[in-house]
């Protein structure tokens, strides 16, 4: 119903207040789960995320037709219902035994809850990665559509296209494929070798010589990213306090935000002055010291997580 642009932008601070849902998803999978099942718990509610950053575009374009104030009412609706469901059949899940009352000013102690994430010496390089991994792949998602032009002439609709196979990759890997390599291999096995796909994929999107050659190379950074940012979650969770794993879960999305601002900041400025394939092997170098510190930290922490 905006009429103007401070509208809009009031609109968006607003909705990004009350952006914590999937922060609060990953709590509740954690309080849900055990050590031998958070991962995967993880990675379905990642791949339910994934299934409406695909959906939702699409059906966006096609209410537009019809409006452009559709799409948004169209949003609004979900998320009202996403909250009746939550507050009518999603029980609580913490037991009476680990709830706690705090007052309301405890809210806004933000920087001390969050640091305090930071300060547990058996997650601090497992962190390192998580946001690593992530600036390497932020930039990506505002800068392809720039790159698939300057690089081959690619139109909008060719780039819907490709967003739609990034999508059905993402689906494959979380949906099919993680669950049978969690089981076999664990998370342990699995974060390096997701970040060793993230760094040749990032690489194959940077120097691939024909456009059809961009499709395989995304599929495995959709492989990387998909067991990675899972079993690193997981990872961590579970070097947590029980009572400590929403406070993790906000500390995990803050690193999520930065990532955000300075991802494809960061993509946008090496397009811009060094070329237009920079931020794709900046990707790539950015995934391989993320693998160095996993496996550095890996190798420093016993399977249980104690130093």
């Amino acid at each position: 119903m905006a009429n103007s642009l401070i509208v809009i932008f009031l609109a968006v601070f607003l909705d990004g207040l009350t952006g914590s849902n999937l922060t609060l998803a990953h709590a509740y999978v954690a309080d849900k789960t055990d050590s031998a099942t958070r991962a995967r718990g993880i990675n379905l509610a990642q791949l339910a995320f994934g299934l409406g950053i695909m959906t939702g575009p699409i059906l966006g374009g096609l209410l537009s037709g019809f409006g452009l104030s559709l799409p948004a009412f169209a949003a609004s609706f979900f998320a009202f219902a996403n909250t009746a469901f939550g507050y009518f059949f999603l029980p609580e899940s913490l037991p009476p035994e680990r709830r706690e009352t705090k007052p309301i000013s405890h809210v806004f102690r933000w920087a001390g809850q969050f640091t305090s994430v930071f300060r547990q010496r058996n997650i601090q390089n497992f962190l390192v990665v998580l946001f690593l991994l992530n600036l390497a792949f932020a930039g990506l998602q505002t800068n392809f559509p720039l790159y698939s032009n300057a690089r081959f002439s690619w139109t909008p609709a060719q780039n819907s296209y490709f967003y739609l196979y990034v999508g059905l990759c993402g689906l494959f890997v979380q949906g099919v494929l993680f669950a049978k390599l969690q089981a076999r291999f664990g998370e342990r096995k699995l974060i390096p070798a997701g970040l060793t796909f993230m760094v040749i994929g990032l690489a194959g999107m940077a120097f691939v010589p024909a456009a059809w050659m961009i499709f395989p190379a995304v599929a495995v950074v959709a492989l990387g990213t998909g067991v990675s940012i899972p079993s690193l979650t997981a990872l961590v969770s579970l070097r947590v306090p029980e009572n400590e794993q929403g406070r993790l879960m906000g500390g995990n999305q803050t690193l999520l935000a930065l990532t955000n601002i300075f991802g494809p900041t960061l993509a946008g400025i090496s397009f811009d002055v060094i070329a237009i394939s920079a931020p794709y092997w900046l990707g790539s170098l950015f995934s391989a010291f993320a693998l160095f510190v996993a496996i550095w930290a890996l190798q420093r922490n016993n399977p249980e997580g104690m130093e």
